[in-house]
């Protein structure tokens, strides 16, 4: 009884007529490793073989048969021996997760401790880590949402004050500043009169209670 081999879903063939390579990849995170080349004599041979009968096609034409069924049966052999050899190589490489069955390198993608992959047991550690990058993440984008000086402004205010450029000679801007720093531009405008405190209208220059002119 010929010998039953145990294979796996996570590798590719890259066998030719001149040699038997495999490749096994990591389920979880893609990771390869490729079995040693080993080259396949009798692959040759039923080239060589085939080749002289294509030379001496009427003297050798009797030999056909006999290549085809060479190349059939000693390279399918040879194939199956350096299939086992390879998972014997490669096995060190990988390890089967008991919980979801998948095959994943020993190298990044197996907690040893808890004797599953990484994908059924996390690295408690590194989680943690990824978490606390995300939360710091978050709170850096909601504290840039204002400059310093407008901690205390409502969040209607600052969505409606912050510039990023100067109006006039859009020069950028480091902070929500009231003056641009290349220009003098006065970049928060009133919305008060500051003499009679009436509400203005968007780019008045003048107050239309008492007449004060609008810097």
């Amino acid at each position: 009884m010929s010998e039953k081999i145990k294979f796996t879903r996570n590798y590719s063939d890259l066998s030719t007529q001149e040699g038997f390579q495999f490749e096994f990849t990591c389920d979880r995170c893609g990771t390869g490793y490729r079995s040693t080349f080993n080259e396949s004599l009798t692959g040759r041979a039923s080239e060589l073989l085939g080749a002289a009968n294509n030379i001496f096609g009427g003297f050798l034409g009797s030999l056909s048969s006999g290549v085809d069924s060479f190349r059939d049966a000693a390279w399918k052999k040879a194939h199956d021996k350096a299939f086992i050899e390879a998972i014997g190589e490669m096995t060190p490489m990988f390890v089967q997760c008991p919980h979801c069955h998948t095959w994943v390198c020993r190298e990044s993608c197996w907690n040893t401790k808890k004797g599953l992959c990484k994908e059924c047991a996390p690295d408690l550690g590194v989680e943690m880590a990824f978490a606390q990058s995300q939360r710091s993440v978050e709170e850096i984008h909601a504290h840039a949402a204002m400059a310093e000086e407008d901690k205390n402004l409502s969040k209607e205010d600052w969505r409606k004050n912050i510039v990023a450029s100067c109006p006039k000679c859009e020069a950028p801007l480091a902070t929500n500043a009231k003056f641009c720093p290349e220009c003098g531009e006065k970049l928060k405008k009133d919305d008060k009169c500051s003499s009679c405190g009436a509400k203005l209208t968007p780019n008045a220059k003048f107050c239309f209670e008492c007449g004060n002119k609008i810097i």
